[in-house]
Parts: structure tokens; sequence; C-alpha cells
């Protein structure tokens, strides 16, 4: 679900979504459309699903980057007691100044926050619901060295690797190339699976990784495994494969 944040807002302005059909991609400048937390957790409350659910949380908007913290901290407390695990998008390309919180010393202080508060919570109401990190492809082997060294300082649950990319490789001669926003689908396979093979490398087994970009059969989401993901998750390929595109992927992982 999500990503959700404090306050209602409209996202970005329309049209905002894109098919490049010949590419198996998308672009997308959503720019974190929802009704806000509130309106999220009382829907979650009347919901009869009992799978796995993942509740991806960010920033207003118009929220000051230096005030960051306090909006993840308060989506956080306000969705724990109805998520399965519970994503920190800070890596969207859609909001202002959004990957600044990648940078050092903005991720220690936030990481630090979200765990005292995630153990706080856990105590409050005697479960335990995991964070998870979600970081940008759109990074060289340092950044990714130290945003590695922050999630086992911090004790993070795991890392979802990755979001959707600024680059247009792949897609140069698209009509719809010069469209802002974050480029999904198979475009996105080589870059992302290079950082979880440098985050699998920086990490050295101390915590999970779940793969996305570009997963768009089963031989690819196998691909993500063998650069060193524990998991795969799925969204663009769901668009140009459809539903029978999970059953692949688990038979070719499971071989």
């Amino acid at each position: 679900m999500g990503t959700v944040t404090p306050r209602p807002q409209p996202g970005n302005p329309k049209p905002r979504l894109f098919r490049l059909a010949e590419h198996q991609a998308i672009i997308n400048r959503m720019g974190f459309n929802n009704d806000g937390v509130e309106a999220l957790c009382e829907r979650l409350a009347h919901v009869r699903y009992r799978g796995i659910l993942g509740v991806n949380i960010g920033k207003n908007f118009d929220t000051p980057i230096e005030q960051a913290v306090d909006d993840y901290l308060l989506c956080l407390d306000k969705t724990y007691p109805v998520a399965s695990y519970i994503a920190i998008n800070i890596s969207s390309p859609n909001t202002k100044n959004l990957r600044q919180l990648q940078g050092v010393s903005e991720l220690d202080a936030l990481l630090g926050a979200l765990k005292s508060r995630q153990t706080a919570l856990a105590d409050q109401y005697g479960n335990y619901v995991p964070i998870v990190l979600k970081i940008a492809p759109d990074l060289d082997t340092g950044q990714i060295n130290n945003i590695a060294d922050a999630l086992r300082r911090h004790r993070i649950d795991a890392v979802i690797a990755t979001n959707t990319t600024l680059g247009r490789e792949g897609v140069e001669k698209s009509p719809l190339a010069a469209e802002a926003g974050g480029l999904s689908g198979s475009p996105l396979f080589e870059k992302s699976t290079a950082v979880i093979r440098s985050l699998a490398q920086a990490l050295a087994g101390e915590l999970p990784i779940i793969a996305a970009g570009g997963i768009t059969s089963g031989k690819r989401a196998r691909a993500k495994l063998e650069a060193g993901a524990t998991l795969v998750q799925i969204y663009s390929g769901l668009i140009y494969s459809g539903p029978q595109l999970v059953a692949e992927c688990v038979e070719a992982t499971n071989m």
C-alpha cells in the first residue's frame, strides 16, 4: 500500500503516467497522491485480507526536508498496528529533494529515529513490525556502501532495491523519453540488478535484500536472487505480462 503521507495531497498534475509499450516500460511522476494516513488506516481496519501487507510511507511534498523525520515518524505511528511491514520510501524521484535523505547524515538521523520509535511501538503493541528501506537505482558504489553501513548500524530489517530511475537508458528513442518522472519496467533491470550486487557484497548477508526493478520474466526474477536478493517484488511487469508472471517467477526461482 502507498506511498502514504501524513496529510492528503493531490500529487503532481495530470497526465503523470505513461506507458512505453514498445520497451515494456513505464514513466510515472505520480507524486505520492493519496488521501492521507488517517484515511488509509481507516480503510485497512475493515480489510479482510490476511496475507502479508506492506505499507509504504513518505513525507508530504510541502514538508521541508529538514522536518521530514517528523512525517515518517507520524506515519510509522499510525500504520504500525495495521501493517505486516513498513517500507520507508526515501527514493522516489517525484517529490522534490526526497532523495537527499539518502545522504550520510540525513539517513543516519532518519534511521536512528525510526529504529528508536519501532522499538517503543513493539513494546506498546507486543508485536514487532519490520521496517525496510527503499533505495534508488541511481547510486554509485560509495553511496551504496554508506547506505549499507547505516542499515547495519541501525539494525534495519531489510532493504528494497530499487525504486524507479531518472535515467533513460534503453528508451532514448521513445517519443515519451523526455517526460519527467521515474522510469520502471524492463529497461531498469540491469541498473537495478547492479545495485543489488553491490549491496549484497557490502551487506554480506546481514539483512535481506528485496529486489524490484525490471522483473518481466521468471528468468529475470531468478537473476535477481543470483545477484544476492532474498525476495523479489514485481509491479510494472504485471502490466505487460499479467498475473501469470507470478507463477512464472515462482517456477523459475524454485528450480
